[in-house]
Formats: structure tokens, C-alpha cells, sequence
């Protein structure tokens, strides 16, 4: 159902039933865990959270690993910030 990477694709479905009948497949959104950043980065005008991720993650999809480092549940919620966390990635390197 999601992309390998995603920050879904762990989490567990539950199915809901809709007032006509017919049935959706659900998934609880995430909670970030605790903050770990490796520093912030200013953005510019025009600067995406998906650019920003190809740059310092090498993986334009990831842009929710931002989020998770800035206590945000979308990219809506950083659209206004201009300084933003840079998250360590996986192997702790950044």
C-alpha cells in the first residue's frame, strides 16, 4: 500500500466501515519519536522538504524524516518555518 521507506509502511491497517456501507482501509498517523538532529538548515525562498531531503539525505522521498525531527505530523507544519532540523539518518552518520 506504500512506497518502501515510507513512514507508514510498518504501521498496521484496521478497516472502517462508512455510513454507506462500503469499507476503507486506515492507518493511524505516526508520533515522532524524539528529536535527534544533526543541525538546522535556513531555507530559502522556493526550498521544498523534498529538495531539501535529495540534498542532505540523497532521497527526495524522505522529506517526512524532517518532519519527524521537527515534531510535525505533515509538511504543512513546517511550510512557514524557516530554519528546520536536519535529521541523523539511520546509520547515525547525518
Amino acid at each position: 500500500m506504500f512506497f518502501p521507506g515510507s513512514r507508514y509502511v510498518s504501521l498496521q491497517t484496521y478497516t472502517v466501515t462508512r455510513s454507506d456501507g462500503s469499507t476503507v482501509t486506515a492507518t493511524r498517523l505516526p508520533t515522532p519519536g524524539l528529536a535527534v538532529v544533526l543541525g538546522y538548515y535556513r531555507r530559502k525562498s522556493g526550498d521544498r522538504l523534498d529538495h531539501i531531503a535529495a540534498r542532505f539525505m540523497a532521497d527526495a522521498t524522505a522529506f517526512w524524516r524532517i518532519c519527524d525531527a521537527n515534531g510535525a505530523v505533515s509538511p504543512d507544519a513546517l511550510a512557514a518555518r524557516d530554519l528546520v532540523g536536519a535529521p541523523i539518518d539511520a546509520s547515525g552518520t547525518g
